[in-house]
């Protein structure tokens, strides 16, 4: 009897152990595989985690879909038992919507811009005031390319009207809406899905900076991109804000230095990617430049989005201020 109460305390008191050091570790979930030279996502994960390292406190990076998909990390997030996740910026829309101002199309000149209504425009602190009352606390927004583009399997796109009759695969209704406005159709499928609706013709195309079918195998069905330069391609980065909250004041100032660290990383990845048309071309994929009156014509063609409700009058407003307009 001794000896199993023994056997008990010591199997207790090894587990208590064990989750202090879980705990103690601050777990990034990643969403794209580990390429520094092909995913910006990972350049922001990587600087942080390493960052974090330098700075005495312990991190590791989880390969994308290790910890699950990103509705199951999002909810690991907001229930504090996952740290860190990259994820998509739709993510915390279901929380508060001011973050779809980064989706309205041919809003934001560049990076330059967005980082401007983000950091000195105030945005990041209204889209968290929105969110970490649920538990979730956006750290940084990051770039994982170009301005994203239409890719497609079919054919050349090179004005609006060459997008009818095409079927595209759909983040959300929202997005729906936009290709409707282009005269297209649209299909909400989810990215683990996306090889296997463009080769059977589920979906036809999607929205992506031009890195994307090259970094994730999608050039033996993808054979033709517009570079229309639509929105920035973002990602954000997502915390706990029980974890973020519970730091002492010393690691909280830690974090938050990898977080600028990784985004000055980030931004630097961005200005080497110019090599990635040439790469599109040599995997077989046409290229399509869209002529000034061509973009006109697309900007004109996406304004339905702005009275779509992706946003209300007063955070377009915000926006529209954050940025300098």
């Amino acid at each position: 009897m001794n000896i199993s109460k023994y056997a008990y305390a010591a199997a207790f008191a090894a587990a208590l152990a064990f989750t202090g050091a879980a705990s103690a570790q601050v777990k990034v979930a990643l969403d794209s595989p580990p390429d520094l030279q092909g995913s910006g996502s990972y350049v922001w994960a990587h600087t942080f985690v390493e960052e974090l390292k330098k700075a005495g406190i312990e991190a590791e990076e989880y390969q994308r879909g290790a910890l699950g998909g990103d509705d199951e990390l999002f909810d690991q997030v907001s229930q504090g038992l996952l740290e860190v996740s990259m994820s998509p910026l739709g993510i915390v829309g279901s929380l508060d919507n001011t973050i779809y101002g980064l989706r309205l199309p041919y809003f934001f000149q560049d990076m330059g811009e967005v980082d401007k209504a983000l950091y000195e425009g105030g945005m990041l602190e209204k889209i968290n005031e929105g969110t970490t009352s649920h538990g979730v606390r956006v750290l940084a927004v990051n770039t994982v390319g170009q301005g994203s583009g239409i890719f497609n399997t079919k054919k050349p796109v090179e004005k609006v009207a060459d997008m009818q009759g095409l079927r595209m695969r759909a983040l959300d209704e929202s997005q729906i809406d936009l290709f409707e406005a282009w005269g297209a159709s649209g299909t909400i499928v989810s990215w683990a899905e996306v090889p296997n609706a463009l080769q059977t013709g589920v979906a036809e195309g999607y929205l992506n900076p031009p890195i994307v079918p090259l970094l994730f195998g999608h050039t033996d069905f993808i054979k033709f991109f517009t570079d229309a330069e639509i929105t920035p391609s973002l990602r954000i980065t997502i915390v706990s804000e029980d974890w973020y909250q519970g730091l002492s004041d010393e690691d909280r100032a830690k974090v938050d230095a990898a977080a600028e660290a990784a985004n000055k990383a980030n931004r630097d990845w961005l200005a080497s990617q110019d090599s990635v048309y040439g790469k599109l071309k040599e995997a077989g994929v046409q290229i399509s430049e869209l002529g000034d009156d061509a973009r006109a014509a697309f900007r004109e063609a996406s304004q339905p989005v702005y009275d779509s409700g992706l946003v209300t009058p007063e955070q377009l407003a915000a926006w529209k201020t954050a940025k300098g307009e």
